[in-house]
């Protein structure tokens, strides 16, 4: 591959809902280019940025593709991104390096909920835009339909540069609404050729360039005065105006394309050099400085010292780390030092390359704007800022949604709990919406992320990469015990087998504590009826009984232990003697105590359209939740309320559903409290059931 300066380099990634075609068009982009020499195709398992095993055997995108291609003197770098919401991590940080997007959009499905999802991502980013209507050659492609709910969910901005010429199967060309020719396709869409457009279609083909010159129009003031005045705009500047609008986001152009037949291609290469943004029509980025909060002002220019943002890593067994990077400012070159900012340490550049797909394409340098890749880096992650040391500067770090689905992880065969910890180890690197935690007080390996599908992946590569298979089942909630009554008692340890004994004799007193407040172990003892150097004997004495409660064998929290009383032998006493008398008398004081189990509430924050507030809101009281209160977010409502953690494990499934895959989700932990007794029964039924499995 030549080298391109960044005015002639485009940045551009595909979005949309799942299986709109993002994978299919970026094939015919790369093969109408001469990137590829074939044509590959989903259902093959063949095309190019598809190729991890899942993605072939489920026949959708999990990882986001990096695709080069050169055209007419531009080096395009698409980013096929997943059209899946359980992988929006890699579409978000896609959309962080991109300079514009391509939404696509099923001409027989339409506007979908994916479609609204990334349509307000590609707003949170600024980003200019084309919509590629798709699969017009499929049966019920309806390119009116689909045209009229462009404008209906996304507004008057969104304007056809093209219609197609033929309905369905007979799909052969479009009519190009600037330079009003028709296009027609021939030899699998490689070759194209103008012509007038058909009489059938000049009145429609019409009615669609005025729509689409009020729109230039309105994008730019001259031309808006010119237009009002009545006066004929010249594709000179239909085609300036544009671009403008383009850039501004003031126009979204309407393309047509089937994909899988290679229709609709070659223009598309055309309009992405023409309209699209180069890495040089975005002035500068913000950062601060390393350690603080002070701004810092990147100018986006090859002359400025070196910035560049890793938004994608990738783990292998056997390659290592891989890391995708977009340089923002200044250049990289292979063998060089490189400062990591935002882990104040300087990393080791080797080869620097671009991939397509699985394969490497070797690059001499990485220019201003241009998107690279560089394998075993020692820390560097997704996230992470790299600059020149003398001219330090973190961009913001890329904000991840947080997991919404989790499962208990557990090796199928014994002793792999090692080479399971290491496997999704790796991926913590590679995925950070994914993540492992190890729970103390149900002693299982939870690991979370953004749907089943997931964490499916997740386990099926664990199987593949590093040759450990794992089952997956709902996580116990991590209940806890205490108490809210008081007691005093007695604890005794005596024995006597012939040389030396065993003696420890203690009495506590026992309360709840505090909130949070753990043991609070007190030492009231006088004139030395428990010797001091047996006293904190009897607090782990105390802290290990504490670790299983008398309830169902949760652990116990806040609660206030005294020790008051007791005596000692002075041959046979020892600390082992007064811990498990401690012991004995904590478990039999707790029982005294009006023990009672304590669940985890969790705060979750639910955003949905208003038509579905009465579904929500009832599901979550069937739940035994507490709505907090609700507010208006973005055309959307927030509910907050507080569930309980037993209740939330499927609640993403149960959302989904509801709500079409409209509504979503955050959760985190608020505090513990006491079980209802009914539930409480069923919890320490099961408890006693597990026991004598075991």
């Amino acid at each position: 591959m030549k080298k391109y300066t960044s005015e002639n380099i485009r940045n551009v990634a595909l979005i949309s809902h799942g299986s709109a075609g993002k994978t299919s068009l970026t094939e015919a982009l790369l093969f109408s280019s001469g990137a590829v020499n074939r044509l590959g195709k989903i259902e093959a398992g063949n095309t190019t940025t598809d190729f991890d095993p899942d993605e072939i055997k489920k026949q959708v995108t999990i990882n986001v593709g990096l695709a080069p291609l050169e055209w007419d003197g531009v080096k395009i770098n698409l980013l096929d991104t997943p059209g899946y919401f359980d992988f929006i991590g890699d579409v978000l940080g896609a959309l962080r390096v991109a300079d514009s997007v391509i939404t696509v959009v099923c001409a027989v499905s339409g506007v979908e909920v994916g479609t609204e999802k990334v349509w307000g991502y590609a707003n949170d980013f600024n980003l200019p835009r084309f919509v590629v209507i798709n699969k017009l050659d499929r049966e019920n492609a309806n390119y009116e339909g689909t045209l009229e709910q462009l404008r209906d969910h996304f507004g008057l901005s969104v304007a056809p540069l093209q219609m197609p010429i033929g309905k369905e199967a007979s799909f052969k060309g479009v009519v190009d609404l600037v330079k009003q020719k028709a296009i027609m396709f021939s030899d699998d869409g490689k070759k194209t050729q103008e012509e007038d457009i058909p009489a059938d279609l000049v009145d429609q083909a019409q009615d669609l360039r005025e729509k689409l010159v009020e729109v230039v129009a309105e994008a730019d003031d001259s031309l808006l005065e010119k237009y009002l005045e009545g006066e004929a705009l010249t594709d000179e500047e239909i085609n300036r105006g544009l671009r403008q609008g383009v850039l501004s986001g003031k126009i979204v152009p309407v393309l047509c394309c089937a994909a899988t037949s290679n229709y609709g291609i070659l223009p598309l290469l055309d309009l992405i050099k023409s309209y699209l943004p180069s890495p040089l029509d975005q002035e500068e980025m913000k950062g601060v400085k390393p350690g603080s909060d002070e701004e810092v002002v990147r100018k986006l220019k090859p002359e400025e010292p070196l910035s560049a943002f890793v938004f994608k890593t990738l783990a292998d067994p056997y390659v290592g780390r891989i890391n995708y990077f977009r340089v923002y400012s200044g250049m990289i070159k292979p063998d060089s030092q490189v400062y990591n900012a935002t882990k104040d340490i300087t990393e080791r550049f080797g080869q620097v390359f671009s991939m397509r797909g699985k394969n490497q394409v070797s690059m001499d340098e990485v220019v201003t704007g241009d998107i690279a890749c560089v394998a075993k880096l020692q820390e560097t992650a997704t996230g992470d800022t790299l600059c020149d040391s003398s001219s330090p500067i973190v961009f913001p770090p890329l904000n991840f949604p947080e997991p919404v689905i989790s499962f208990a992880v557990e090796p199928k065969t014994k002793g792999d709990e090692e080479k399971v910890g290491t496997g999704l180890s790796r991926f913590l690197e590679e995925d950070p919406t994914f993540h492992m935690e190890r729970r103390v007080e149900t002693k299982q390996t939870i690991i979370s992320g953004l749907g089943e599908l997931h964490l499916e992946i997740i386990v099926s590569r664990l199987a593949q990469k590093f040759g450990v298979e794992v089952d997956l089942s709902t996580p116990k909630v991590p209940y806890k015990e205490t108490i809210t009554g008081q007691s005093r008692v007695e604890g005794k340890h005596k024995k006597q087998s012939g040389g030396r004994g065993q003696f420890g004799h203690v009495y506590i007193e026992m309360e709840p504590a505090e909130t949070g407040q753990g043991l609070v172990f007190e030492n009231k003892i006088f004139g030395g009826a428990v010797p001091r150097q047996y006293v904190p004997a009897v607090e782990k004495g105390v802290n290990e009984a504490m670790e299983e409660g008398v309830v169902a064998g949760y652990p116990v929290e806040d609660i206030v232990v005294r020790l008051v009383d007791g005596s000692y032998h002075t041959v046979d006493s020892s600390e082992m003697a007064f811990k498990i008398a401690a012991s004995q008398a904590f478990k039999k004081g707790m029982e005294q105590a009006k023990p009672v189990l304590l669940e985890p509430i969790m705060n979750i924050e639910v955003i949905v359209p208003e038509a579905f507030m009465g579904d929500i809101m009832g599901d979550l009281n069937s739940k035994r939740g507490r709505i907090q209160g609700m507010e208006p977010e973005g055309g959307l409502q927030k509910i907050k309320a507080q569930v309980p953690m037993a209740e939330m494990f499927k609640y993403s499934i149960d959302l989904r559903s509801m709500t079409q895959g409209r509504g979503f989700f955050s959760m985190n932990f608020s505090h513990y409290e006491e079980v209802p007794h009914q539930v409480a029964e069923q919890v320490v039924a099961a408890a006693q059931k597990e026991k004598e499995e075991e």
